[in-house]
């Protein structure tokens, strides 16, 4: 039994939620919400000026998350599924189907994305896939309240820290089959990403860029 990975944004979901988010955002906030978001993406802008776009990218991530403060757990996923309705085109339907042969053959299948975690339940639910979800987590205080705050964003190394503990808890799937830790998957479509291409023994990109397509091309990953 394979154990098999598959990035979100720009892999199985071909747009980018960020630019999903903002777009419903800007239909459903509240003028509070909406300025949470407007300064975080101000603070975005110095950062990226200053540290490059991976840090743009991971601030203005992060104040989208504190705009959901206070909101419930129903709420959230109220917001969530407006958003997959609202990229529902962008959807990559082959790579479903691939997803599906996996299963079909009886691998494990692990959704492994920096995206918010209640995005993707959203997501694979609009989708009806059975499958694992490893991503960025939303807290909530005792009350059920979220509190605005993240867990580590789960993206770049931090994406093979997660999969080597998932395969360290989870021996076998829930199928009974022992996981094949020789046998491991990554679909992706980035740079940030090649940490885990590396990590695993069946690199397999996705909608590469340019830049992407030549790192595949010498380093003779397959190409999707």
């Amino acid at each position: 039994m394979a154990v098999v990975t598959v990035d979100f944004d720009g892999t199985l979901y071909q747009g980018n939620s960020f630019k999903a988010m903002f777009l419903v955002a800007k239909k459903e906030f509240t003028w509070k919400e909406w300025m949470v978001v407007s300064g975080g993406l101000i603070k975005a802008g110095v950062l990226g000026v200053f540290k490059g776009k991976q840090a743009f990218r991971q601030a203005f991530f992060k104040s989208f998350a504190r705009s959901f403060k206070g909101k419930t757990e129903k709420e959230l996923d109220a917001f969530f599924k407006t958003l997959v309705v609202e990229g529902y085109d962008e959807i990559h339907y082959d790579l479903v189907k691939k997803i599906r042969q996996h299963q079909s053959e009886g691998d494990e299948i692990i959704i492994l994305s920096g995206a918010l975690q209640p995005f993707l339940h959203a997501f694979i639910k609009e989708l009806d896939l059975e499958v694992h979800v490893i991503s960025t987590e939303l807290e909530f205080d005792s009350e059920g309240q979220c509190t605005g705050e993240t867990g580590p964003i789960v993206n770049g190394e931090e994406k093979v820290r997660r999969i080597v503990d998932w395969l360290g808890n989870n021996s076998l799937s829930s199928n009974n089959k022992k996981a094949d830790t020789d046998d491991l998957w990554a679909y992706a479509d980035s740079e940030n990403d090649l940490p885990l291409l590396e990590f695993v023994n069946n690199p397999v990109v996705v909608n590469p860029d340019k830049s992407m397509k030549q790192i595949a091309e010498k380093k003779e990953w397959p190409v999707f």
